[in-house]
């Protein structure tokens, strides 16, 4: 298989599966375990199609981002999202992402540990859905700032590849009064500043792996992401209002078990 192939197909599933609750590092180390497309050409890879789906989000949110960058007098618009829930919604994972960043990369860039994750995010998942908590907030503009916190410490779960960050933030906003869809387009904002400082950290580190031949591929790759995350992202909250999480934490478990069979 060429690997303009192989871009397009690991484009495709980026774009699909990274805001989605599914984990899209989980289906990306499985997917280029199955291709044969590993190594550290395949990791850097994935850092920079991981920018494309980040250059959909800032497209599809061009303006919520800008009134919060422009909204930093919090006291004059304090019902507003504002700079202050993105850093309590960011700031946990930072700081264990730092902490655990070796460690992570070294030893669970795995698929038996991504199997793991895809079982484990999937019963957070289902524990969200089924549990009835009152909503007190059904748009980003009501989300409150201990909301924006808890969001963000179950995003710390997120480390763990195959657990998912929209799994993992979506289901933390249902268990802090958070509606699906505010939940949803919360976990979109706050992973943008989180991906790309993990993006470009990781760039950074491997950019010496990069040449020009590779461009064809990373560009394929990249523009492929860009494209299918636009359209991904509008279909899933389509998706969500109606059929809400418990799907996508059944498709989570039916996906680990086959590759339990297949890889395990």
């Amino acid at each position: 298989m060429s690997e303009i192939i192989i871009a397009i197909i690991l484009g495709c599933i980026e774009g699909l599966t990274e805001f989605l609750p599914v984990s899209s590092t989980g289906h990306l180390i499985l997917a280029g375990h199955m291709l044969n497309f590993t190594g550290q050409k395949a990791s850097t890879f994935e850092v920079v199609i991981q920018l494309g789906s980040i250059l959909a989000i800032s497209v599809l949110y061009r303006k919520k981002l800008v009134s919060i960058l422009f909204n930093l007098n919090v006291k004059k618009n304090p019902g507003k999202l504002n700079i202050i829930h993105i850093f309590l919604g960011i700031i946990p994972a930072c700081i264990v992402g730092l902490l655990l960043h070796d460690f992570i990369k070294e030893y669970l860039f795995s698929p038996k540990t991504v199997v793991y994750g895809l079982i484990l995010g999937a019963i957070l998942i289902i524990f969200a859905e089924k549990r009835k908590t009152k909503v007190t907030a059904t748009s980003l503009d009501e989300v409150s700032y201990k909301q924006a916190l808890s969001i963000g410490l179950f995003q710390c779960l997120a480390v763990y590849p195959g657990f998912s960050r929209a799994g993992s933030t979506i289901s933390g906003g249902l268990l802090s009064g958070v509606s699906h869809k505010a939940s949803a387009e919360f976990s979109f904002i706050i992973a943008l500043p989180i991906m790309i400082a993990a993006s470009g950290l990781d760039l950074i580190q491997s950019a010496h792996f990069l040449t020009k031949a590779d461009l064809p591929l990373f560009a394929t790759g990249f523009v492929t992401a860009f494209v299918v995350a636009m359209i991904g992202v509008v279909t899933f909250l389509k998706i969500l209002e109606k059929v809400k999480l418990t799907p996508f934490a059944l498709y989570r478990i039916i996906l680990a078990v086959f590759f339990m069979w297949v890889i395990l």
